[in-house]
């Protein structure tokens, strides 16, 4: 029998979410096959592909040949958020490019993802709705074929969707406000507004919690520069270094947003890195709570 044990990141995510994180190389048609035939247990009881869990739970799975080589296929290591029959919104790590780049030809978010579904024979070839910056974390959201993601990225172009991230400034801006101005995007100068809230801060140090109201590139590293509160860890921007801080503290922490029918609404979310988290703690902040 195939046991997968759970930690604290597994709460309130579905069995069916974790089983395809666990074995990617698994079609979710065969994960919800077991489920539906009731031959996935916790505790000695079976699960539907809905349950929610609460970590460190013990997964029991049958002791068959097919499960049995599939969980032996080596592929990249994924976080999948969110899943559905039209897209998947996947966990990139800072210091990862979303594309083959300068530097990033070897590995990228798009490579790994597509050697993940090409293991699961998914009938469609996924592609990227949005970019994050190489040096942010947070979830990027993958279309599931052509028409998939051309949905996604009219959502993101309507200005439909809620951005929400998080950055620990250097500076001491106001408890919460807009920035409304103009920043330089490949040359040209375009009009750009975030609102802001503090979320602690200690000392000249502050974290942010910042909301998109536009989409331009480089946005929040621009216009937290130009009001006198860099980045820590943004070199380009004059953000200052912190010790221990080896990447840009900027986390993408939530996306939200309705499908084009507004029958159904999505939320993502994706809590504070504990590399991060670290940092704050050491200059006395206390980290955001996980949504």
């Amino acid at each position: 029998m195939a046991c997968f044990k759970l930690c604290k990141q597994d709460a309130g995510r579905t069995v069916l979410e974790i089983l395809s994180e666990q074995i990617p190389a698994a079609p979710r048609s065969y994960l919800r096959q077991l489920l539906r035939g009731g031959k996935v247990h916790c505790g000695g009881k079976p699960l539907t592909e809905d349950t929610f869990l609460q970590g460190y739970e013990t997964l029991q799975l049958p002791d068959s040949d097919r499960l049995q080589k599939l969980c032996a296929v080596t592929v990249p290591k994924l976080t999948i958020l969110l899943e559905t029959e039209t897209f998947l919104a996947v966990f990139k790590p800072a210091g990862l490019a979303i594309h083959s780049s300068a530097g990033h030809t070897d590995d990228n978010l798009t490579d790994r993802l597509r050697a993940w579904m090409h293991h699961r024979k998914a009938p469609y070839r996924i592609a990227p709705a949005h970019r994050l910056d190489i040096g942010t974390s947070g979830p990027v959201l993958f279309g599931k074929g052509r028409k998939a993601t051309a949905a996604l990225g009219k959502t993101l172009q309507s200005g439909e969707m809620r951005k929400i991230y998080l950055a620990l400034v250097h500076g001491c801006p106001p408890q919460e406000g807009i920035m409304a101005t103009a920043v330089r995007v490949q040359g040209k100068i375009k009009q750009a507004a975030t609102r802001f809230r503090v979320q602690g801060r200690h000392g000249n140090s502050a974290l942010l919690e910042l909301e998109l109201l536009s989409g331009r590139k480089h946005q929040i590293r621009q216009q937290c520069s130009e009001a006198g509160w860099p980045i820590y860890g943004d070199s380009r921007y004059g953000g200052p270094g912190l010790p221990g801080l080896i990447r840009l503290f900027l986390h993408c922490r939530e996306l939200c947003w309705s499908t084009e029918t507004g029958k159904s609404c999505y939320s993502v979310s994706s809590p504070l890195p504990e590399e991060l988290c670290s940092i704050l703690r050491s200059i006395q902040i206390d980290p955001p709570s996980p949504n």
